[in-house]
């Protein structure tokens, strides 16, 4: 006869009960709390149970087999006693196979996969009927393979790990309230910076248009000195010397090299000024393209390293009333990532003829309900493994090294696009091909 356990109380241990919550986590599943294994076969007759049940105080039940070992079902601590203790319960279910009592109970049974999280399993004990609350859950360990817990245990584990949540929710809340203070006295010095150096550059950028002023009218000056035909041979010898035709050319290229110059720091200076509003109280009606445009100057520095930047942006794409000062950090910490990515697979692979590129697309989608802005950023990197997508947007999770992320990046930018801007930030991502990442904000 098949029995896992004899009818004498010293043969079953019942195991330590104590919860700790050093070992729980959120991901933490039933199979890690301690599970009883008190399981015979359901021919067995009650007085076999009676002795265990009496010596282990804490067993919360029994699980019943057949003769072929399959499950039958699982008679409960309370019901056991309940229906022993009922009238005439003795001559009925003492002598007779414990079966007998599972049968005229018909009490439902709660069995749950071994991969079940506490919390999820906590929510279905609680909605099971008042008086199955406090019945223990057959746990599923693997096919055939089954224990008991206790639902007094599985609750205390479930309150650990809402206070682990409380404790991970307080350290999110410090830790985006300590970026979002970062980022904005960043965005004041910045914005101090490129106040500073705009000043000394409107200064070289007026004096330039004067000085190429005066350059013209000597230019004009020397021109006609020129035309004359008996030239004094002092004035020829000091052109001979100073190489006159050839400093003319030059005098004109260095003009405009300064000119180039001035307006590529003048660039600089309105893109820190555009990132430096995320402090901004008020939403303003900005173009999207000049975010951009002033995320990928700031990361000119990053991109001379072979990287191809396509743009695609939209013709007619409209301002939006946004933030314009986060939506240029949400562009840079994308831009950035992607960056990242493509460095780690120059890093990893010998790849001879492989052209890393960055992808920006623009447009507008309308339907019924609302116009939609859409942004997607593209690269073709390494990708993002599977297993880890649903997380990505998770507060300190990071598959960068110790020191060289926070994992608040990501996190932040899905909050500055989903409530602070109602849009919404997917990412569409093939591990070896590349990831993308597609914003959507409403047109209002």
């Amino acid at each position: 006869m098949f029995a896992l356990y004899e009818s004498y109380s010293d043969s079953f241990i019942v195991p330590n009960l104590e919860v700790k919550s050093q070992f729980l986590s959120l991901e933490s599943t039933i199979q890690e709390l301690p599970l009883q294994d008190f399981q015979i076969a359901s021919s067995y007759l009650g007085k076999d149970i009676a002795p265990v049940f009496e010596a282990n105080p804490l067993l919360p039940g029994v699980i019943l087999r057949d003769r072929q070992d399959k499950l039958v079902g699982m008679i409960s601590r309370r019901l056991f006693f309940e229906k022993m203790g009922s009238r005439y319960g003795i001559e009925m279910f003492y002598k007779r196979p414990i079966e007998a009592l599972y049968r005229v109970s018909k009490t439902d049974i709660s069995i749950l996969p071994g991969n079940t999280l506490i919390v999820e399993a906590a929510q279905k004990s609680l909605q099971r009927q008042p008086e199955l609350l406090y019945e223990p859950i057959v746990v599923e360990i693997e096919a055939n393979v089954y224990r008991l817990l206790d639902v007094h245990q599985l609750l205390v584990a479930q309150s650990k790990i809402h206070e682990l949540t409380s404790d991970l929710l307080k350290k999110q809340t410090q830790a985006k309230a300590i970026q979002t203070e970062k980022m904005a006295s960043l965005g004041r010095m910045v914005a101090g910076v490129a106040h500073e150096i705009r000043n000394p550059v409107n200064c070289i950028w007026n004096n330039l248009i004067f000085l190429t002023s005066y350059l013209e009218e000597i230019t004009k000056l020397l021109s006609a000195y020129d035309e004359i035909s008996d030239s004094s041979p002092i004035i020829n010898r000091i052109k001979e010397q100073i190489d006159y035709d050839s400093l003319q050319e030059e005098l004109a290229e260095t003009t405009q090299g300064i000119k180039l110059g001035s307006e590529q720091l003048l660039k600089i200076v309105n893109s820190l000024r555009n990132f430096s509003h995320m402090d901004e109280s008020k939403k303003k009606q900005a173009y999207i393209h000049e975010c951009i445009d002033s995320s990928l100057l700031i990361l000119n520095n990053r991109l001379k390293k072979g990287i191809k930047v396509i743009k695609n942006y939209c013709t007619n794409l409209p301002m939006i009333s946004c933030y314009s000062g986060q939506l240029s950090q949400v562009f840079m910490n994308l831009i950035s990532n992607s960056i990242d990515a493509l460095n780690e697979k120059l890093a990893e692979l010998d790849l001879c003829d492989w052209q890393p590129q960055i992808e920006i697309s623009t447009e507008v989608i309308v339907r019924k309900e609302s116009d939609w802005l859409t942004v997607r950023i593209a690269d073709n990197g390494l990708g993002i493994p599977l297993e880890i997508q649903d997380r990505i947007f998770e507060n300190f999770f990071t598959t960068k090294p110790v020191g060289k992320g926070t994992g608040m990046g990501l996190a932040i930018c899905y909050q500055i696009i989903t409530e602070k801007h109602g849009g919404k930030l997917k990412l569409n991502s093939l591990p070896g091909k590349g990831t993308e990442f597609e914003i959507m904000i409403p047109i209002v």
